[in-house]
C-alpha cells in the first residue's frame, strides 16, 4: 500500500504483544515493518510477516521505518526515545513516558526540534468506562460535579518473581505504572488542577515497589480522586461520581485487554466493530428528578461506550501524515510525570502542594 507508514515495535513483552503489535496491525496506513526482540521467537510466530530484528540500531538504521514505539521496561524509555528522535524517526513511548519530568521535558524540546511526532501511550482515553465518563459529564447527567474518584486495582498480596516491574527502581511501582493513566483521565476531563495531596506507599507485607496510592487533585469546588492498590481483593467502583442532581457509578475495567490476553482476534479499522462492554458491567446513573425531594430517586443502567484503542493509532498516522492534531501530546506526558513527582512529594512531606502550570 502507497504512503503506508513503517512501523517498528522495540519490545515484545506484554506491551508490544497485547497493546502495541495488535493494534499497529489493524490501523490502516500502518504497516508492522520490525519488531525488535533480542532473544526468542514468539515475535516472528505471532506476526509473520514482520520482520524480526534483535538490536535497536538495526532498527534505527533502516530507511523503512519512520516510527518508532517504545515498549521495553520504563527506565529505558527515555534513552530509546531520545535515540529514535535524533535518528529522525516518529516516537510513540509506553507510560510512563520517561523517569522524571525533567527527562520528559527534554523528550518534548527534542521533538520539537526534529519535527517529529512524539506521542505519550496514554491509550486510556480510548478506554470504554472513560468516554461513557466524558459522555456523563458532557450531558451534565449528575448535575454540576463535585466528587470524581476512578480507581484503577488489583489483588497481588505476593511480588511477582522474575520480572522488571517489581525492581527497586523509582519509576516502576504502581505509581507510574497506573498513575499516569489516571492522572491523564483527570487532565483530559479537568485541566490543570490547583493543588494536590497524595499518599503513596508500600502496603504489601513484602515488596521493593510503591503498591499504593491516592491522590487528590484540587479543583474549584471540585475533587478529583485517583486511587489504586496491589491489595484490593474485591473491586472498588472503577468510576464514582457525585454530582448536585445525582450520581454515577461503574464497576469493572475495560474489556480490550483481557480480550487480547484470550486470545481475540482485532479487526482492521472499517471491519467491524472491536468491542463491546458486557451488559452487567454497565454503570448505573442515581438521580433525583426534583432536588426538593431528594429522596425519591431514579436508577438507570447506563450503555458503556465503545473503547478501541484503535483510534490511538489513527490518531498517530493522521498526526504524521499532517491532516490531524496529534490528541496525547508530549506536554501531556511533560505535566502527567510531574503530577506523578509532585505526588510522591506530597505524601513524603505529608502536605498539600499548590501547583503551577
Amino acid at each position: 500500500m502507497a504512503g503506508e507508514i513503517g512501523v517498528a515495535i522495540i519490545g515484545f513483552g506484554l506491551a508490544g504483544q497485547v497493546f502495541h503489535a495488535p493494534f499497529v496491525s489493524a490501523v490502516p496506513g500502518l504497516k508492522l515493518e520490525a519488531i525488535v526482540q533480542r532473544k526468542g521467537d514468539e515475535a516472528g510466530k505471532a506476526y509473520p510477516s514482520a520482520r524480526i530484528l534483535r538490536s535497536f540500531e538495526e532498527a534505527l538504521s533502516d530507511p523503512a521505518i519512520q516510527l518508532v514505539v517504545v515498549g521495553t521496561p520504563n527506565e529505558t524509555h527515555f534513552d530509546l526515545a531520545k535515540q529514535a528522535l535524533l535518528a529522525g524517526k516518529h516516537v510513540v513511548v509506553d507510560k510512563p513516558f520517561a523517569a522524571t519530568s525533567a527527562e520528559a521535558l527534554e523528550l518534548k524540546e527534542l521533538g520539537l526540534k526534529q519535527r517529529r511526532v512524539l506521542a505519550p501511550f496514554h491509550n486510556r482515553r480510548w478506554d470504554g468506562d472513560f468516554l461513557t465518563v466524558v459522555k456523563i459529564l458532557k450531558d451534565e447527567s449528575v448535575g454540576r460535579l463535585v466528587t470524581y474518584e476512578s480507581h484503577f486495582d488489583r489483588f497481588r498480596p505476593m511480588p511477582r518473581e522474575n520480572t522488571w516491574k517489581e525492581g527497586a527502581n523509582g519509576c516502576n511501582g504502581l505509581l507510574f505504572d497506573l498513575g499516569p493513566h489516571l492522572v491523564d483521565q483527570v487532565l483530559t476531563l479537568f485541566g490543570a488542577p490547583q493543588g494536590i495531596t497524595a499518599s503513596v506507599r508500600m502496603d504489601r507485607d513484602s515488596t521493593d515497589i510503591e503498591d499504593a496510592f491516592d491522590i487528590t487533585l484540587e479543583y474549584p469546588k471540585m475533587r478529583a480522586h485517583c486511587r489504586s492498590s496491589m491489595l484490593a481483593c474485591d473491586a472498588a467502583p472503577r468510576f464514582l461520581l457525585h454530582g448536585t442532581r445525582g450520581s454515577f457509578k461503574k464497576f469493572g475495567l475495560d474489556p480490550q485487554e483481557p480480550a487480547l490476553l484470550g486470545g481475540a482476534k482485532l479487526p482492521h479499522i472499517g471491519q467491524g466493530e472491536w468491542l463491546a462492554d458486557a451488559e452487567e458491567h454497565w454503570g448505573t446513573l442515581t438521580v433525583a428528578p426534583n432536588p426538593n425531594d431528594p429522596g425519591t430517586l431514579t436508577r438507570t443502567k447506563v450503555r458503556t461506550e465503545l473503547g478501541d484503542y484503535r483510534n490511538y493509532y489513527a490518531n498517530v498516522r493522521d498526526a504524521i501524515n499532517g491532516t490531524a492534531e496529534l490528541a496525547v501530546r508530549p506536554e501531556d506526558g511533560y505535566w502527567t510525570i510531574k503530577l506523578l513527582e509532585l505526588a510522591r512529594q506530597s505524601s513524603l512531606e505529608g502536605r498539600t502542594l499548590q501547583i503551577a502550570f
